[in-house]
């Protein structure tokens, strides 16, 4: 099977890479790229450890063929943190304790940073909507979604 040239950027930087038309952007980003941020827990878009941003959209990279990634805007968990700096929300978890084993947290910061993109001031049923689709099997949620609720204040001051 011959590989396939993408162009595409990922967490602002320009990045190429060659793959095969079956690779998931989960096998490529894991892979080749060496970004691991990104955990497969499922392989079916079910629990959301995979996920990515692609074009400020939120994605289960383990459903998207990176060939798709062909001149999009890539974002995972890696570009959240800048110079050594962790961002609101990464540092909001740590504080509320809402990570345990860490198999979900990256998927789980993805989306809500993608949430706080869309609606810089939501409220907690908006949150718990919105991260339905990651699945937590250590902390019950409240601890993840009191962490989005104080890092979404905490930005908008």
């Amino acid at each position: 099977m011959s590989k396939i040239h993408v162009t595409t950027t990922i967490n602002g930087e320009p990045t190429e890479f060659l793959c095969a038309p079956d690779n998931t952007m989960l096998d490529v980003l894991r892979g080749p790229l060496g970004l691991t941020g990104s955990k497969e827990g499922c392989s079916s878009g079910d629990c959301g450890a995979c996920s990515i941003t692609v074009d400020g959209r939120l994605v289960c990279s383990c459903l998207m063929l990176a060939v798709e990634a062909e001149g999009h805007e890539i974002g995972t968990i890696e570009g959240m943190a800048k110079g050594g700096k962790l961002q609101p929300l990464q540092q909001k978890f740590l504080e509320h304790a809402a990570l345990q084993c860490g198999i979900c947290t990256p998927g789980m910061l993805v989306a809500s940073d993608a949430l706080l993109r869309k609606n810089p001031n939501p409220t907690e049923e908006e949150v718990r909507f919105w991260l339905a689709g990651n699945l937590c099997r250590c902390t019950g949620y409240d601890k993840i979604v009191r962490a989005v609720l104080d890092a979404a204040a905490e930005m908008r001051r």
